[in-house]
């Protein structure tokens, strides 16, 4: 798809702070009902008059640091002009000519290639407020707006136009939230937390923007669906026009919403109301605040703990695995700690669409890792492992108690050895048989030996201990 050209602008919103980006309510607002978490400055009341945030400046610093961006040691707010009902003021607080960093990067792993996505700039703006509709935004016949969320404090963070596919695009999407949680700003599970404009053109053809794009999948699934559209039009000789279209996800299509502004539709003029932030104390402090960033991560969890690449790669997806992992590790084989978290742990919580911050409180790693030592020392099984974590994400319990009522602690090795003999004495045509070649008489005796230790034995090394005696 070199012919493709995307440029993304991610708001991300920094949801870990207290409060607001100019004033005093608090961000706690997403279980709250619509128009409560509101005062006169996020309300654009006339004579209300905005106050910087230094927390919030000080989190942008941290995240244009960690994107190898430049801070610039002298910022200024905007006023972004445009009349749209979520912008109570008619105008949007944001930056223009002097954002807070320029410049920066974001490596992706692409077909087994390193690619450096280049940025443009990073900076600081509010958000508006929201807009719900009852149906669709192209059915529906009103619209309702929820204040909650205007003043929110955003960034936004602009790419250079240099990806050439929708799975770059959410390769980068993904590596970019990865690097906000790891620096504790962001909570990607909150509504809201980050949205998407597109910008897409096929080389030769005009460019369109897809405003407000709302999880990973639908920038994806947006960006293809534009592909097909633009090229299916350039195909036929027509023009693909230079507009801004929104993304319907029920239908999977994109749809003409209003013609493509141009910066200068928004008459930017610099926010009266707001001093101009010099940022070299702030950058001093911010500066020895950062903390291990994923590559970082993986490289350490390799050298201290001895688990392969493979492993650590998946780890560090999300940081709460990662400190689930190591605090587990440090009672228990740090590789079957991992396997098992890994292959096991992190499918089974998938499937619920729970996090690892609610396998914190569910199963705490401690517990865990008396589940992984027996099975390290033989006392459970693979199969009693896996129905341990089944019950305890399902129901709740000890590990202990889960394994005496399910009666899953393993028999002795000497038990399992007596009851394979017992099959064998009392089995003497299955015996014949798989003498004679029938591999499937093999199974048989299995099932005997497993019915005598109601499931408790191995099937695995059951089958190897009857292999070795009947040799």
């Amino acid at each position: 798809m070199d012919d493709v050209v995307i440029g993304l602008e991610v708001h991300v919103q920094l949801n870990k702070l207290r409060t607001k980006l100019f004033c005093s309510c608090p961000l706690d607002y997403h279980h709250s009902p619509p128009n409560t978490h509101v005062c006169p400055v996020c309300l654009g009341m006339p004579g209300a008059m905005p106050v910087i945030n230094k927390e919030a400046v000080k989190a942008a610093i941290k995240v244009a640091l960690a994107l190898n961006s430049e801070v610039q040691h002298f910022t200024v707010f905007d006023r972004k002009n445009y009349f749209y009902p979520d912008l109570p003021r008619g105008f949007q607080i944001s930056q223009y000519d002097r954002p807070l960093a320029l410049g920066g990067y974001v490596s992706i792993e692409i077909d087994g290639q390193e690619k450096k996505i280049q940025l443009k700039r990073v900076h600081m703006e509010e958000d508006p407020g929201k807009l719900s509709y009852k149906g669709s935004i192209t059915t529906a016949k009103y619209s309702m707006i929820d204040y909650n969320r205007s003043g929110a404090p955003l960034l936004e963070i602009v790419t250079e136009p240099v990806m050439n596919s929708p799975k770059e695009a959410r390769l980068f999407l993904n590596k970019l939230r990865m690097i906000l949680e790891y620096l504790d700003v962001f909570d990607g599970d909150l509504e809201g937390s980050m949205r998407v404009d597109a910008n897409i053109s096929i080389r030769g053809g005009g460019r369109v923007e897809i405003k407000n794009i709302s999880s990973f999948k639908g920038v994806e699934r947006a960006l293809s669906y534009e592909v097909m559209r633009q090229k299916n039009l350039m195909q036929r000789g027509r023009a693909v026009a230079r507009e801004t279209r929104h993304f319907d996800e029920a239908r999977n299509i994109t749809v003409t919403l209003r013609s493509k502004e141009e910066e200068q539709d928004y008459r930017y003029f610099p926010e009266p109301d707001l001093v101009p932030i010099y940022t070299e104390e702030i950058l001093k402090e911010v500066e020895g605040t950062l903390p291990e960033m994923p590559e970082e991560k993986r490289e350490r969890l390799k050298a201290e703990y001895g688990i392969g690449d493979n492993y650590a790669r998946v780890l560090i997806l999300d940081v709460r695995m990662a400190d689930y992992f190591e605090n587990v590790a440090k009672h228990v084989n740090p590789k079957l700690a991992a396997s098992w978290i890994v292959d096991v742990l992190r499918g089974e919580l998938n499937y619920r669409g729970w996090s690892f911050v609610k396998c914190m409180e569910i199963f705490p790693p401690s517990e865990f890792a008396k589940l992984i030592e027996y099975f390290d020392k033989d006392r459970i099984t693979e199969k009693g492992v896996v129905e341990v974590i089944r019950t305890k994400l399902d129901s709740g319990g000890e590990v202990d108690e889960i394994i005496a009522k399910k009666g899953l602690f393993a028999i002795p090795k000497e038990e399992i050895i007596r009851f394979c003999k017992e099959a064998i004495e009392e089995n003497p045509k299955a015996v014949q048989d798989y003498l004679n070649g029938k591999k499937q008489a093999l199974n048989f005796l299995v099932g005997q030996v497993m019915k005598k230790t109601r499931g408790r034995a191995d099937p695995g090394e059951t089958a190897k201990m009857l292999e070795e005696m009947l040799a």
